[in-house]
């Protein structure tokens, strides 16, 4: 990167509080515990040291699985390698000036996600592609199941979203938690690509050739950022029989974007030119039209943040879309879990039951 973003706001000291509490529902739905959270962000000095504090919680929760793993005990094992994975994942979620550890982390949250699927599921498969990487869990059961894309944003990653996915499995969907270009275990090596359907046709493709998954039945699931990645599949992808759209964007502005999500953009695109043009291409008032499939738009009516348009006009214009709003849910409605999360997997699997 030859200009890197100017991360000077981030000593601003109103900055901190809130941040940890802006983050603190995103933490709890993705499955850390709020006691621990609040014992980790309460000794932060500023937030500049969030990514350490983060990445040495998770180092304790690795020590803890190793130990019982050593022990024998394969379900604490699983569960601590888990939370270990959240919590190095975690730790980018502010766009870090040490490049070098941010992504060491996002490798760290890699592999500890492997280690827990290694003894929570080890029938989970590893998948990689040239654009993406990511875990294929199948339901209980055996046969050929229905199988669902769960799609990050801008800089969540698959090690985030474990409770959407526990749902669609327990609903008897397969699901394929991914990472894609700028993503995850992909942000050190490539920059977020607007035309992610390619990403995830190269996804169905290789879905298609695993045992147990029925690619004539796709749904995706994208979350904040990865909404909008989602609807553009659902437009150009035939393949896909159904999407749902969570806290997503249907257009940026990019003078209104906060800092945060300017330098974020900035760094994980390799320059403001790049994340400029980036953010240009983040409009979907073309494009609903063409979302012709069923389509499901989840929204918080408590999210607001400044330069991004909520996807609700999407639910106005794509013409099978059905709104479902959750009037105290927040960015991502971690905060409101139970008050969408069922509905959403439910209405996903009812869509692609049956065959075509």
């Amino acid at each position: 990167m030859t200009n890197p973003p100017d991360l000077s706001f981030l000593d601003h000291p109103d900055l901190l509080p809130a941040f940890v509490g802006e983050n603190r529902p995103r933490a709890t739905g993705a499955g850390l515990d709020p006691h621990e959270y609040t014992r980790v962000t309460a000794a932060l000095p500023s937030l500049t040291a969030w990514p350490q504090a983060c990445r040495a919680a998770g180092r304790r929760h690795l020590a803890t699985a190793d130990r019982a793993a050593a022990q024998g005990h394969h379900r604490t094992a699983g569960e601590a390698y888990r939370t270990a994975a959240r919590w190095f994942h975690f730790a980018g979620l502010l766009p870090d000036p040490d490049r070098e550890a941010a992504a060491l982390a996002a490798t760290e949250a890699d592999r500890a996600m492997g280690r827990a699927l290694a003894h929570l599921d080890p029938t989970a498969e590893r998948i990689e592609g040239a654009s993406f990487a990511g875990w294929l869990r199948r339901p209980a059961g055996g046969g050929r199941s229905p199988v669902v894309v769960v799609v990050p944003g801008m800089d969540s990653g698959k090690e985030e979203f474990h409770a959407v996915a526990e749902a669609l499995l327990a609903r008897g969907a397969a699901v394929f938690a991914m990472d894609g270009p700028g993503q995850g275990v992909l942000a050190a090596t490539s920059a977020p690509d607007p035309d992610y359907h390619h990403v995830v046709g190269r996804v169905i493709d290789a879905l298609a050739a695993r045992d147990g998954v029925d690619a004539g039945r796709v749904g995706v699931i994208g979350l904040s950022l990865g909404g909008y990645y989602a609807a553009v599949t659902a437009a150009h992808e035939p393949r896909v029989r159904a999407t749902a759209v969570v806290s997503g964007p249907y257009r940026l502005d990019w003078d209104a974007l906060v800092p945060f999500v300017t330098a974020t953009l900035t760094q994980r695109c390799g320059s403001p030119e790049a994340a400029r043009a980036f953010a240009r291409r983040v409009d979907l008032s073309a494009l609903a039209p063409a979302v012709t499939g069923p389509l499901l738009v989840v929204e918080g009516g408590e999210d607001r943040i400044p330069g991004v348009t909520n996807a609700e006009p999407l639910a106005r214009h794509a013409p099978r879309a059905e709104l479902l709003l959750v009037p105290h849910g927040n960015h991502l409605l971690g905060n409101a879990l139970p008050d969408w999360l069922p509905a959403t997997a439910d209405w996903l699997t009812t869509h692609l039951a049956g065959g075509r």
